[in-house]
């Protein structure tokens, strides 16, 4: 769908929900108070992750509501992209479904997207989670910092506002939904931050685990890699194969002096297996760097997009 399409109202709110049924009541409640208080045109969009109690059922009595049904539990970067996409709005705002985030604080982030920011991310300052959960939220973030050196202090927290347009330009997979301010500040959309309130869950269990902050890690270093090498993947993996080369290359060369001038036998020896098997491994590291090329090149035509985001055209 056309973005000129897509945005006839101010707000798209989008929550992924999965077996919160003792929550999408109130919270449904909580938005639209919060939404009308505002005095813009909404909509409030819940997509359920395939939810195996009443969730779905108690989200079918409330209205004003789209509800975005998944076939299956496809895990919350899926909900949130099939929402942002279901979207009209020129702001989208996002939480989660837990009552953990404060629909009130909606105003606080359009104010300060109001000064210009594209994106304006949550903190949490004072969050209301277990030891562990903050835990291993802290490691994430200080992982974060050193490898896609953004700003914000708080990514895991899902209460967000976003430029519409921009936001439905990204494809999300696994768990990149807590670093879509960090793609968007990639295409040189600006972020900001507002710290906002949290409550302790009342009804229902986190769906936070171990397992999701591995997922994590692993797209983490998948965006630091986009971040740094998207328009140029030669440079990383050609790179490092000529180094490879050259490495190789030394170790058999000092084998040959050692062969012919100074009288030694390598039939016993390791070293040449090394840099012969240093050698292939660069040559091989050079190629998949131009595949890679290739490929990179043919993403950005196919989706009709370049490696640069143009932010206005001013013709005087």
């Amino acid at each position: 769908m056309d973005n000129n399409e897509n945005e006839k109202i101010d707000l798209s709110v989008v929550v992924p929900i999965y077996n919160e049924e003792g929550n999408v009541k109130e919270l449904h409640r909580q938005i639209v108070d919060a939404c009308e208080k505002l005095e813009k045109s909404y909509e409030v969009i819940f997509v359920d992750d395939g939810s195996s109690d009443q969730t779905v059922a108690k989200c079918k009595t409330l209205q004003p509501l789209i509800l975005v049904e998944l076939r299956k539990n496809f895990g919350q970067t899926a909900a949130f992209d099939a929402g942002f996409k279901r979207s009209r709005g020129k702001t989208i705002i996002t939480m989660d479904g837990d009552l953990q985030n404060d629909p009130a604080d909606i105003k606080l982030l359009l104010e300060k997207k109001k000064e210009g920011y594209d994106v304006v991310s949550g903190w949490r300052k004072k969050r209301k989670d277990s030891f562990s959960k903050k835990f291993f939220s802290r490691t994430a973030n200080l992982l974060r910092k050193v490898l896609l050196e953004d700003k914000i202090h708080d990514s895991g927290c899902s209460l967000k506002a976003y430029n519409g347009k921009a936001l439905r330009n990204v494809d999300l997979f696994g768990e990149m939904h807590r670093f879509i301010p960090a793609l968007l500040e990639l295409d040189g959309y600006s972020v900001g931050e507002v710290v906002v309130s949290h409550h302790p869950r009342i009804h229902g269990e986190t769906k936070y685990n171990w397992k999701r902050s591995v997922k994590g890690f692993v797209d983490m270093i998948f965006i630091w890699f986009w971040r740094k090498y998207a328009s140029r993947p030669l440079h990383f993996f050609g790179g490092g194969g000529i180094v490879l080369m050259l490495i190789g290359s030394g170790i058999i060369g000092w084998m040959l002096v050692e062969k012919l001038f100074l009288g030694a036998t390598l039939a016993e020896r390791i070293w040449p297996l090394i840099g012969v098997f240093l050698v292939m491994l660069g040559v091989q590291f050079f190629i998949f760097g131009f595949l890679a090329d290739i490929a990179i090149k043919n993403y950005y035509k196919n989706n009709h997009r370049m490696n640069y985001n143009i932010k206005k055209v001013v013709e005087n």
